[in-house]
Parts: structure tokens; sequence; C-alpha cells
């Protein structure tokens, strides 16, 4: 969760670190720092709170360098502090690091035992005076690196520079986000892209256990122990790094809530024929033979993602009839999944970083089982590490809340679901041909559904100072109401619970009063009048009912005291619209409740620590 960016070059490399970690900024973090060379000596600035703070502390010092490292921390080992802030420093070698060593403490106590001093409570400065010993036993920069990162146990991503070698920056990865970026004469690291996006589009990501060494005349790799030479492939970024701006909207999180239409297009283009009744499946190397054999399919995610698998499941289930079991990431590698022969796994991630995903990826591919993902980052390690790759290409996803990333997820495991239903002689071409159109025209009813933004902060208006919110959906949309409470909850700091509609009066019902909001999902569908019973329970004892309908349908207006129209679609496309308004009245009451909506506390966009 925390962020590295590095600068080798001609420019002054000081507003490009702090520039970088702005950019940086949506991955969460309680402190920043940086270190560069000035007067051919190391000097670090950090301390704890924003990066603003940084700055502030730095203005006014004439700090000029052409190399140096940059730093945003979120707390695993230590408090936020300056002390435990990032760049640390042991001797002449100073480093940044993000991921966990998780045997820093029994290295920790051997150092302590050879003289070693330390200064803070983090696993981070372990490595660092790991280095340094090494290279007080006459070892170079990078032998002392390697010799050092043999004794290193967890995920790892450092940046890492040495006074005595003031032209270079050793870069390793280990199960931890990094990439490098190659300008004209001018290099970069960083934990990702858009930290130096503004400087090159040019990058190459490094697989673990491989070594960059970067000097202002270029970028060589290596593997970390077996010390052989690896050619690298670069990489040209086509997103412009304006695509990573706010774009004239007060917030990331409402500029990409009114990019969803943009970007639901751009997943689905080239990915099916309407002519044919065919998806197209290529990335995620399926044959339709290989579909056929499917028996059961794992979904595999975490928060946001996991809301999205379990409307997959519902989807798969109902069209293809094949059994699906969904999965949050962080348990399934520990409970000794049983995954018989002829499964598939599937594992959704927006960043294709996120610690505990990759963990039941990794699990699920001892298997022997074949592993896909559904992922935004092209070239994440998920991506990477996958027998096959879904790209939604929502493009970059700045604020904390998932909302493009979520409605575009939504959209590739629609596509899944007819391909594998095909295969499984489940629908006909006919309705295959049906279900396409109402993909082709699901980015203009997205676009209609925004254009309630008006109605939607006028309900929020009237609710943004309750205490806790309850949210109803049954069949597909009750994954949506587990979603709209976890965007409430993690961005206006309101108490929300989603619920299956029908357990309300197993327990929820007993909360219900005047003070209550309870948010209803209720699409005209087959379960429509189950849901304005439910609705009815709650106005019988004094609860405020907002509901989320099907444009034109009647029965709902007289069971609520605000209701907001949806355009209509297919049953399975339902989660998607619903989903915008949602998204909107969370982003609205977090704007009236003065919450930073694009980095709520204690949150970060990837979580790359178990």
């Amino acid at each position: 969760m925390c962020g590295i960016i590095g600068y080798v070059g001609n420019r002054n490399a000081i507003p490009v670190l702090i520039n970088g970690l702005k950019r940086l900024e949506y991955r969460g973090y309680d402190s920043a720092g940086i270190a560069f060379f000035q007067d051919s000596r190391i000097k670090v600035r950090r301390c704890a709170g924003k990066i603003r703070d940084l700055e502030n502390s730095i203005k006014g010092e004439l700090l000029k360098s052409v190399i140096g490292l940059g730093h945003t921390r979120w707390a695993t080992h230590g408090r936020p502090s300056e002390e435990n802030a990032h760049p640390h420093r042991a001797g002449g070698i100073v480093l940044v690091h993000n991921g966990i060593i998780e045997n820093y403490f029994e290295l920790k106590e051997e150092l302590k035992k050879k003289g070693h001093v330390f200064t803070s409570e983090t696993d981070t400065e372990v490595l660092c005076h790991l280095i340094h010993g090494y290279s007080q036993k006459g070892l170079n920069f990078e032998d002392a690196t390697r010799e050092a990162l043999k004794h290193v146990e967890g995920a790892y991503a450092v940046g890492i520079i040495n006074e005595s070698e003031p032209d270079k920056i050793i870069a390793v990865k280990k199960d931890s986000p990094l990439v490098v970026g190659l300008g004209e004469g001018e290099f970069f690291i960083a934990s990702d892209i858009p930290a130096f996006l503004k400087y090159t589009r040019d990058v190459i990501i490094p697989e673990n256990d491989e070594m960059a060494v970067i000097t202002r005349q270029g970028v060589s790799f290596s593997n970390v122990q077996s010390r052989k030479p690896v050619k690298k492939e670069v990489s040209k970024i086509t997103w412009s790094p304006a695509m990573a701006e706010k774009g004239g909207y007060k917030h990331f999180m409402l500029k990409e809530i009114f990019e969803q239409p943009r970007a639901i297009a751009d997943t689905i283009r080239g990915r099916f024929s309407v002519e044919n009744a065919e998806v197209n499946l290529e990335e995620f190397s399926l044959k339709e033979n290989a579909l056929k054999k499917l028996d059961k399919i794992f979904l595999v995610a975490c928060g946001t993602s996991w809301h999205s698998a379990l409307v997959g499941k519902y989807m798969i289930e109902d069209m293809a009839r094949v059994p699906c079991e969904v999965d949050i990431a962080s348990e399934f590698r520990y409970r000794k999944p049983l995954i018989p022969k002829g499964s598939l796994v599937i594992v959704i991630t927006q960043s294709g970083e996120t610690a505990d995903t990759l963990a039941a990826q990794r699990e699920a591919g001892k298997t022997g089982a074949k592993v896909l993902t559904i992922c935004n980052v092209v070239g994440s390690t998920s991506a990477r590490e996958a027998d096959g790759v879904f790209y939604t290409h929502s493009g970059p996803e700045i604020g904390v809340a998932s909302t493009k990333a979520f409605t575009t997820q939504l959209t590739g495991l629609y596509l899944f679901s007819i391909a594998l239903a095909k295969a499984k002689g489940k629908l006909t071409s006919d309705k295959i041909t049906e279900l396409f159109e109402d993909l082709l025209q699901l980015p203009e009813k997205v676009e209609k559904a925004l254009q309630l933004n008006a109605s939607v902060l006028k309900v929020a208006k009237k609710f943004y100072h309750a205490r806790d919110f309850l949210y109803l959906g049954r069949g597909i949309n009750y994954p949506i109401a587990l979603e709209g409470a976890l965007k409430l909850k993690e961005i206006s700091y309101i108490h929300a619970e989603g619920y299956p509609a029908g357990e309300m009066k197993h327990g929820p019902i007993a909360l219900i009063n005047n003070d209550m909001p309870v948010l209803a999902l209720a699409p005209d569908d087959k379960v429509l009048e189950k849901i304005i019973s439910n609705m009815e329970e709650v106005k019988s004892r004094g609860g405020k009912v907002i509901a989320v309908a099907t444009e034109g349908s009647a029965k709902v207006n007289s069971h609520a005291s605000h209701v907001l129209p949806m355009p209509k679609t297919n049953h399975y496309l339902t989660p998607v619209i619903f989903s915008i308004p949602l998204q909107l009245l969370a982003y609205h009451m977090a704007v009236l409740r003065k919450c930073n909506v694009d980095q709520p506390r204690n949150l970060a966009k990837s979580v790359t620590v178990e």
C-alpha cells in the first residue's frame, strides 16, 4: 500500500519525486519522505502526515539533485511517525520499501547482537542494516544487496541508493508492484505508472527476483540470485497523463462514476459478434471445447471485486447451469479448498496487485486448476501469472472507492457467462443475439442513469445526517445491496449494512425506526412483489424507504418516500445500472459530510499486504 518513486537523470530530482508521490496518493498513506544527494552526501527529509507537510518542511531550502528516492508509507510495523517514515538509512545505504519482511524480528535480533543500532520500529530498517553490513564486509553495492535478500522472507519492492555510488539506483521486487520508466537520458522506478507518466510512456515491468541497476547511461536487469542477465521488453502506455487527472470534476471518484458509459463501451469493444452470436475470449485462452468440459467454477476476489463475483455466480449458474462457488481471497487459501478436476478458477481484481488475491491465485495454481483473471491493469502481477486474462480496459481508477472497475467487471462476467452457456448448449443463437443487443445498449442506459445525479443529490441532502443505513436486495441484486452499503461506509463513514431483503425479519428489522433510512433495490422482475412487502414492513415501523426501481414501474411509487427510476434492461444487466445511483448517493453523502472522498481514512486503493 506504500508508494515508491525513484529518479536518475538530468532534471532536479526533488520536484520529480514530489510530483510522483502526489500521483501515488490514491494508494493511501500516513507519512512521506524523500532522499537525494546534496554535496556528495545523501540527505533524507521525511514527516508524518501529508505530502504537503513534506513540501512545507523543505520550503526555502536550496535543494538540487539529479538522483533520489521518494516514498509514501502506510503503517504496517510501527506507528505513523517521522522516525518510522521512509527512506531509511544505515551508514551510507538508504532505501525505500513496499511490502512486509516477515522474518524481520529474528533478523533484527541477530543484527542487534552484532552491534547494529535501530532508530525505528519498522521491518524496512532491517533490510537497510543487512545491506550495510555486507557492504562493510567488502561486497560491492549489487552483491551486498543480493546477499542481504537471501536472508529476507516476505514480499518487497525496494529502491536503494548508496552514498559511495552517487549515480546509481538499485531496484528489486518480489510479490510487490514495481515498474521502471525509460526516458531520454533519465530513468524512473515507481509502484505504479502514473507516478512518472508525465515524463515517459515507455515502461519495463520486472518479474519477481529481478534486479534493475539504473544509472543515467541506462538500465540493466539480472536475476537476483543467479546473476544471469535478463532481457526485457519495453511496453508503451497508451493512456494519457490527462486520463489520470480530474478532468474538471471536483473529485476523481465523481469523474470515474461519469466515465462508466465510455469504460463499458471500451470493455465490450471487439469482444463479441452479434451476427455470429459469438464471444471473443481469446485473451482467456479458452476454446469452446474447454468450456464444454468445465464442471465447476470458483470466483475469488476481495472487497468490491468480491461483490462482482457474487453477481457473476448468479449469471453463470442461471445462464450456463454450471455450479459456481464464490470465495473471499483472504479466506480461500486457508480453508484447503477442494477444487475438483475439470474446475476453473477466476480471480477478479482491479489492480492485479492485491496481495490476498495474488496469494489465492497462486494457491489455486498449485492444485493444477486453470486460473484466469479479470483485471483492469495491463501487465499487472495477476495478469502475468494467470493462464489467461480478460482486461476490462476501464482506464486508470484513482479514487479509492471502486466504481467503473466494478461495472466493467460485471460486464466481463456477463460476456463470459454467455460464452460458457453457448458452449454448454444452454442458450440458443437467438437468445444470445438478444443478450448482445441489450449489452450494446448498456452504455447509453448507464448514461441515462447518470442523468439522475441531481435527484440523487436531493435524496442525499435529506439523509446525510443518518448514523445508520440499511440496503436491501434480492437475487442477483443482493450483491448490489452489499456494494451500496460498502460504498457508503467507506467514503462517508456512515455505518451501513447490505442484506438479502428476505432476511430482514431475521434480525435487522429490530433496528428499524424513524432514524433508520432503508434503500431497497426494486427492479421490475419476478421478486418485485416480495421486495414491496419488505418495503411495507419498513414503512409500518416508521422507517424511511428509498427505492431504486425500474422506470415506469408504478407499483413501487406508493411504497417509498423517494423513488429513483432506472432504465429498463435485462435481468443480468440490472446490477450494472442499479449500481449507478448507489455510487452517486455514497459520493454526495460523503461530500455533504465533508469527508475526503478520494482518500478515505484508513483505506488504500491497492492493498499490497496480506
